[in-house]
C-alpha cells in the first residue's frame, strides 16, 4: 500500500461469491481506513506550511505530556 513518490492505488474490493451488497461494502470501509486514505485526504486539502506543521506537532507532544502527568498523577492519589 506505498503511496510515495506521488504513486495513486485504487482501493479495491471484489464481490465474494454469496457476499451481500451490505458486507461488500463494510469490508470496503474497512480497507479505506485501514489504508488511511480518508485521512491523508483531510490533511491535503489545505496546504499547511513548515512552521505550522511543526507549531502543531509541539501543541499536540504537549498536551500528550500533560495526559501522562495526569495519568500519573491519579494512579499515586488512589
Amino acid at each position: 500500500m506505498n503511496r510515495e513518490g506521488g504513486e495513486s492505488r485504487l482501493t479495491r474490493v471484489e464481490l465474494r461469491s454469496g457476499e451481500s451488497q451490505e458486507s461488500l461494502l463494510r469490508r470496503f470501509r474497512k480497507r479505506v481506513t485501514r489504508d488511511r486514505i480518508l485521512s491523508d485526504v483531510k490533511k491535503k486539502r489545505f496546504f499547511v506550511s513548515r512552521s505550522e506543521k511543526r507549531r502543531r506537532a509541539r501543541l499536540k507532544a504537549m498536551r500528550r505530556e500533560r495526559q501522562r502527568q495526569r495519568r500519573k498523577q491519579r494512579r499515586y492519589h488512589r
